[in-house]
């Protein structure tokens, strides 16, 4: 009997383990700018480079983090953006934007000429030439998924050599 309540608390122990590297294994928090961070940008491709070598996920966020005279404001489309107008609401530092669904959101920073200066990004989740799906994109690989698999493993190999020794 002693045996059986061991298996099942061990059971709910396996079932919680998996359940928690799943769901922490697919989200990713993003710093916009790496190490720059938010500021006005030595070229005003830098945004958009830093973007486009990401691959945004559902469930990632985005962290805006400055220090100075910044702030950031989401524009509805990219013609506002492109044409840096100011939409009247904005942030201070830091802000986390959570992407929930697959599209482009746009972000400016309002202070002074910083957004023409080419402080504004664009974040795309799924395909760029599809914004409109509401379909997941494929989870990238990632080390997280490998450790998820690693701990079932050794915890599966555990319970084996429990029953079988």
């Amino acid at each position: 009997m002693a045996k059986q309540m061991g298996l099942m608390g061990l059971g709910c122990f396996i079932f919680m383990m998996v359940a928690l590297q799943i769901n922490g294994a697919s989200a990713t928090t993003y710093v916009v700018g790496d190490s720059l961070g938010w500021t006005v940008p030595p070229n005003t491709s830098f945004y958009t480079e830093w973007s486009s070598s990401k691959t945004f996920h559902i469930g990632d966020e985005v962290l805006f983090n400055w220090t100075g005279n910044h702030n950031v404001a989401e524009v509805s489309s990219l013609a506002e953006y492109e044409n840096c107008v100011n939409p009247g609401i904005v942030i201070g530092s830091p802000v986390t934007a959570n992407l929930l669904e697959n599209g482009s959101r746009f972000f400016i920073c309002t202070v002074d000429d910083h957004c023409e200066a080419g402080q504004k990004v664009i974040i795309t989740v799924g395909s760029p030439t599809n914004t409109s799906s509401t379909a997941s994109p494929a989870p990238s690989p990632s080390s997280a998924s490998s450790l998820s698999f690693g701990v079932i493993f050794t915890v599966l190999t555990s319970v084996v050599a429990y029953f079988f020794a």
